[in-house]
């Protein structure tokens, strides 16, 4: 009975005085990419909530493995969180066999913020077909022919694409960038011809006019681009069921106390549901998504067991 009581006044110690000093979260991809996008679209808002400022700091590279790594190695107080994707912590841990960290031991899922859409995007200068179908007939009629750009190797770009040509058989060679803007600069100066990016990246090019969607990467219509098909139905063989969306999440190092845990999830829901913050995300072509951190958890679990099927059937490995 005692020690359930002090187990029980440490929780609610730990809830009540928490935050109190500034929290600060970790970028795990560089200023300007849709990762960061997100995480400063939620940051005054939740720090509002809060009480205290949320700081963010940058400590990018590798495939974001070296933010996760940091924040695996944090103390577990709730002053040190990690803004990860559905890359961090699900891809990684396949197409990397010696991470410093277990993607799923190492971290506590605190919520998720939103599910990104992805849409294949291609320069009509140097591909010409007009939808998908023509694009998957060209392709296998060009084996090897033709260069996909991505955000990186193990990246959502990267990823999304290899799920794509795994199941359809196609024969593509994979150029990687640092990062969003070089891979869509790529494209659009047809140097690549083609890739899977995220929605809100490609809007401007696309209003533009420098290219062509081809097919959304989620199970259902993007509300952003609702003239872009979604790449499942278009009838081609080996799309049905076809969803490569990808989400972002604020994850906290593992042993941090279960009651800031809720409080964090908490706010963050809250945050995401405000009329402004969805308005924002949804106009980028994204969906917010609301989980408890049970329910996170789970999804965290089932996307780290999806992508090891997919790096494994594409035979995609990273050292």
């Amino acid at each position: 009975m005692a020690a359930g009581l002090a187990l029980s006044t440490t929780a609610a110690q730990a809830e009540g005085d928490w935050p109190a000093k500034p929290i600060t979260l970790i970028m795990t991809f560089p200023a300007g990419s849709g990762v960061d996008v997100v995480g400063r679209s939620i940051q005054e808002p939740l720090g509002k909530l809060l009480g205290q400022p949320v700081i963010i700091d940058y400590k990018t590279g590798a495939a974001g493995n070296i933010a996760s790594e940091f924040v695996a190695r944090a103390k577990p107080d709730g002053y040190t969180l990690v803004f990860g994707t559905a890359a961090t912590h699900g891809s990684n841990a396949a197409l990397y066999k010696k991470l410093p960290f277990d993607v799923e031991n190492d971290f506590v899922p605190v919520a998720p913020v939103l599910d990104v859409s992805n849409v294949l995007m291609v320069n009509p200068d140097v591909v010409q077909a007009k939808t998908l179908k023509e694009f998957v007939e060209l392709i296998k009629a060009n084996p090897g022919k033709y260069n996909y750009a991505s955000t990186g190797n193990g990246t959502g770009t990267h990823m999304a694409f290899a799920e794509f040509n795994a199941r359809l058989g196609l024969n593509m060679v994979h150029v990687p960038y640092k990062g969003g803007p070089e891979a869509l600069t790529s494209v659009v100066r047809g140097e690549t011809c083609c890739i899977m990016n995220q929605v809100q990246t490609a809007l401007p090019q696309y209003k533009a006019g420098k290219v062509r969607l081809l097919g959304v990467t989620t199970a259902k219509p993007v509300a952003a681009v609702s003239e872009v098909p979604t790449i499942a139905s278009s009838g081609v063989a080996g799309t049905q069921g076809f969803d490569s969306s990808i989400w972002f999440g604020v994850f906290a190092p593992h042993g941090t106390d279960a009651a800031i845990v809720a409080k964090l999830n908490s706010a963050i829901a809250t945050v995401v549901q405000q009329p402004e913050v969805r308005a924002k995300f949804e106009a980028m072509g994204n969906s917010i998504r609301v989980e408890s951190p049970a329910q996170f958890k789970k999804t965290v679990h089932d996307n780290r067991v999806k992508w090891a099927e997919v790096v494994k059937a594409a035979g995609i490995e990273l050292n």
